[in-house]
């Protein structure tokens, strides 16, 4: 779960976008994006899809598979 966090708090920085302003892209609070980044919980995967359509990275580069 570590690893998620990392790479969605470093894809919204890398983007210059705030946590609200990524919230409001997908769908969800600035407080799950928050949790996400703090590794207090996952996205579902379908907030994954979105992250990797939004940021154009695939499922296994923000899962910290492959970099």
């Amino acid at each position: 779960m570590e690893n998620i966090s990392k790479r969605i708090k470093e894809l919204r920085k890398e983007n210059n976008l705030s946590a609200k302003q990524l919230a409001k892209k997908i769908g969800v609070s600035d407080a799950t994006i928050i949790r996400w980044e703090n590794a207090k919980m996952s996205p579902k995967a379908e907030y994954i899809v979105l992250l990797c359509d939004f940021f154009n990275v695939s499922a296994d580069y923000i899962l910290g598979r492959i970099d």
